[in-house]
């Protein structure tokens, strides 16, 4: 079986919380990360998130729209896209 994954990119003033809202955002739909990388630059939070949706019902455009009601309410940034769509924006 072929995994289905996306890239979950998230920028925004550092605050606290924002790994646990995404996280417990991706969990409540059975979507497992598979790698996060998160940095703070110049006190700005930097993440981006591998996550493989294969056993999750949700599709890429309704899990766009819960995460962002967490764009909304902390003032952030946040992209979904699907591992294919990624890949192809960033062939050298």
């Amino acid at each position: 079986m072929t995994k289905e994954q996306v890239f979950i990119t998230v920028i925004g003033k550092d605050q606290k919380g924002i790994i646990a809202r995404i996280s417990n955002a991706v969990f409540a739909h059975n979507i497992n990360i598979e790698d996060l990388n998160q940095k703070i630059m110049g006190g700005y939070f930097v993440m981006t998130l591998l996550a493989d949706i294969t056993d999750s019902s949700i599709t890429i455009t309704r899990l766009k729209k819960e995460l962002s009601l967490i764009e909304g309410e902390m003032d952030l940034k946040i992209q979904v896209q699907h591992e294919n769509i990624f890949k192809t924006m960033h062939r050298v």
